[in-house]
Formats: structure tokens, C-alpha cells, sequence
């Protein structure tokens, strides 16, 4: 099936709001196995709106279209669309119960109500965070059409609750996908290093790069999902076996999701003290739903007075070696535990630029220290290759800092190199 995408939206063509719709229909098309061939945007114009779904509907299997379906007069994505494929519109009753029920009354405006004028004969999508609902129809030539409401909040589980099972109907294979996360290689050389493997048919496997780390997609095709799931298993192994501790999960899609889960299974709490970070491992960490069990507390210590006071960083250490050094890193990482009374902590310390950096110390060049209390490891970020902005260092640096603590809890060495090449660890 080759399927394609249209969002509707003078907003998201002027680029003033981010086209978040698209990635998202898209992530779970290749999810199903579902080939799209053709992605674009079009503004709230109903003659050039109506132009792209008549091309669309002639050209692929499947259309899903994005925004448009709300209340107010630019909302033409349903009235457009519904003329080119054939199908007039006709009241859905329930629908309009629900928007009733939605603003609770018996009554609402012209403009409300015209959310519940739906193509005929259409299977409809449940709004379960809004007021538009979506839909599903074939158009008179035969192409399945599908229209969810623009907002991420509302389209996200719509798909995932009614438009994904309703895709799955018409399909006589199931597809299973698993993502392998990656952290301390890139992407280059992981793919060099599944080379052989990336010919398969089914499964089959394809390298991704994320902001400072990579995943591997493992996907089958079998009659049933407990068939294509154990269809993968063979070569997930075979990935977890090549690239050992640098694998750091299947299918949790992030670090700190890790750590929290790995952290309240062993009933182990951390404490970070961050400088240049600026509170972004905090963040990443208290993003995690079940993170307060864990996480103790974060400090971010921006001066050398604030990495006395708060932290007990020895003066003459900061005199001696200055406030980007591994001498401070650990002092930071040692005072939080101190100060948290926790099993763990983590100090970060560098020059995330653009400024600030010198021949000695450049931009980049960051330290971070991991302690629980008795021991110590020290890692050193240090600038490769061109120069990354700001907030990849920042970014980055969290990142490790992750996964020293991901290593730590999994009995992995703790590595010193920020481009984690082997298995070399730093000691006190």
C-alpha cells in the first residue's frame, strides 16, 4: 500500500507553527509497513486544497489528511476534501451529542456543529481530546481517505486508538517493529557494523539517528504478532551481541526513562549538581513519570561561590585547577551525594559556548563525575570536528551523564572517552 500525507494549514506552509502532524502520521505508517510516498503542506486556500487531494486520491492507496476540522471558517479540510472524493456531507448525530456534551449544552453554534457534518457512509473517529471528530471513507476510486484533527494533543491518539486499528483491518499481515537504542556509537559505524545484516528481507533492519545517539529498527511481517515478534528475536540478539554494553534498552525510547525504571528497581536515588548544563539533567529525569521516587535533588551551581557554599567544592580546588577541570567535576558530583544523603551523584561541569572557550579549555569541552560515595569516575566530553551549537553540548553532556549512571547500575564500566570506544574506565 503507498500512501501520502497532506496538512492542512496556512500556519504550518508560513512556518509558523512546526508541522508536528506529519512526523508523527508518519512514524506509525512505517510502524504498519505502509509505504509513503508523498508528504506535503498546503494552506487554507479551498481551490489549492482541493487540487492536491484530487492528485493524491489518483496517485496512492491511502490519503490521510491532517487539520482543518475544526469550527472556524478556514477549517475547509472536510468540505474540500469530501467534494473531491465524491461523498457529500451529512450530520452525524453522535458526534454532535458528543460536542453538546463536550460544552455542555443542549445547543450549540452553527460553527460547532458543523464539526459533525461527515462524509457519508464514513467509519468515525472518536475525539477522545477534542471536539472535531475524525473519520475514514473510500473515495469514489477506490482510495482509502482518513482525516484527523491538527492538533498534536488530539491526532496522536486518535491515530493510535482508531485510525491504526482501523489501517490493520484491511491488512492480511501483521507488521512487529522493535527499536534498539544505541548510546556511545554513531550511527556511521553502527551501520558498518550491521552491514551484512541490513540485506534481509524479512526481518529487516535499518540504522536512525537521534540528537547525539542512534537506534536500530528491527521489523517482521508474519500472519499473526506472535510470529513477527519471534521473527525478530534472532537479530536483536545478533545487535545486543556486536555491540554488548552500548546497547542500552529495546523499546524504551530514551536514557532517563532507563535510568528512573533501573533506579527504582534497585531502590538507589541520585542527586545531580549541574553548572553548565543548567538544570537540563534535572529536567530530562523529572520529565519521567515515577521520577520523585528517585530522584532527590538538583542544584545548578553556576558560580565558583555557589560550588562552595552549596557543594563543599574546595576552594584551592578551584584556584588550582579552575571550574572546568575533572578535579571539580568530582568535588560537584561528591558534595551532592554528601548533600542529598543518596546512593548516587552526578557533577557536570564545562564551556557549552559559543563563547568562553580558550586554546587550553575550548568550547566543548566538558567533565562529568559520577559518585556513590565511596568511589568516583570522571568523564571528559572533549570537542571533535566542527563546532556544535550550544544546546547539542548541553544536550550531549546530559546524555552521558545518563549513561554513566545506565552503566553504573547495569555493573558496566564506566567510560572515561566521550566517544565511548572501549571499555577503558576513569578511577579516582
Amino acid at each position: 500500500m503507498n500512501a501520502e500525507i497532506i496538512s492542512v494549514g496556512t500556519e504550518l506552509l508560513l512556518g509558523q507553527v512546526v508541522n508536528t502532524d506529519a512526523a508523527i502520521v508518519a512514524r506509525a505508517l512505517s510502524e504498519l509497513g505502509i509505504n509513503l510516498l508523498y508528504s506535503s503542506v498546503v494552506g487554507d486556500n479551498p481551490e489549492r486544497l482541493r487540487n492536491a487531494v484530487e492528485t493524491a486520491i489518483g496517485r496512492s492507496d491511502l490519503l490521510i489528511m491532517t487539520g482543518g476540522l475544526g469550527p472556524t471558517a478556514d477549517d475547509l479540510t472536510k468540505e474540500t476534501t469530501a467534494a473531491a472524493a465524491g461523498k457529500k456531507l451529512t450530520l452525524h448525530q453522535p458526534s454532535l451529542e458528543r460536542i453538546q456534551n463536550y460544552f455542555n449544552e443542549k445547543k450549540v453554534s452553527e460553527n460547532q456543529e458543523k464539526q459533525a457534518w461527515l462524509p457519508e457512509g464514513c467509519t468515525v473517529l472518536q475525539n477522545d481530546n477534542g471536539t472535531a471528530p475524525g473519520c475514514a471513507f473510500q473515495s469514489e476510486n477506490g482510495c482509502a481517505v482518513i482525516m484527523l484533527p491538527g492538533p498534536p494533543s488530539e491526532l496522536e491518539p486518535m491515530l493510535r486508538n482508531y485510525a491504526v486499528p482501523y489501517l490493520k483491518q484491511g491488512q492480511a499481515f501483521t507488521i512487529v517493529s522493535h527499536n534498539v537504542h544505541i548510546y556511545g556509537r554513531g550511527e556511521a559505524p553502527v551501520a558498518q557494523m550491521m552491514d551484512d545484516l541490513m540485506d534481509g528481507e524479512n526481518p529487516t533492519l535499518a540504522p536512525y539517528a537521534k540528537e547525539g545517539e542512534c537506534y536500530l529498527r528491527v521489523t517482521a511481517k508474519a500472519h499473526n504478532h506472535e510470529e513477527a515478534d519471534q521473527m525478530c528475536q534472532p537479530l536483536i540478539d545478533e545487535i545486543k551481541k556486536r555491540l554488548g554494553g552500548f546497547v542500552y534498552s529495546v523499546d524504551v525510547e530514551s536514557l532517563e526513562e532507563l535510568v528512573v525504571a533501573e533506579l527504582a528497581r534497585q531502590g538507589k536515588t541520585l542527586a545531580t549538581a549541574e553548572s553548565c548544563t543548567g538544570g537540563l539533567l534535572s529536567k530530562r529525569l523529572t520529565d519521567v513519570s515515577g521520577s520523585s521516587e528517585v530522584f532527590h535533588m538538583g542544584v545548578v551551581t553556576y558560580s565558583n561561590e555557589a560550588k562552595e557554599q552549596l557543594l563543599g567544592v574546595p576552594h584551592e580546588v578551584l584556584e588550582a585547577h579552575g571550574a572546568v577541570s575533572p578535579e571539580t567535576a568530582r568535588a560537584m558530583a561528591q558534595g551532592i551525594v554528601k548533600a542529598s544523603s543518596g546512593s548516587l551523584g552526578v557533577g557536570i561541569t564545562g564551556i557549552a559556548g559559543p563563547g568562553g572557550g580558550t586554546a587550553e579549555k575550548p568550547v566543548g569541552l566538558i567533565y562529568i563525575a559520577l559518585s556513590d560515595g565511596k568511589e568516583t569516575w570522571v568523564a571528559k566530553r572533549a570537542p571533535i570536528g566542527r563546532t556544535k551549537s550550544r544546546e547539542w553540548h548541553r544536550h550531549c553532556a546530559a546524555s552521558q551523564a545518563l549513561d554513566m549512571v545506565r552503566r553504573y547500575l547495569a555493573g558496566l564500566p564506566v567510560i572515561e572517552d566521550h566517544r565511548y570506544e572501549g571499555d577503558r574506565t576513569c578511577r579516582p
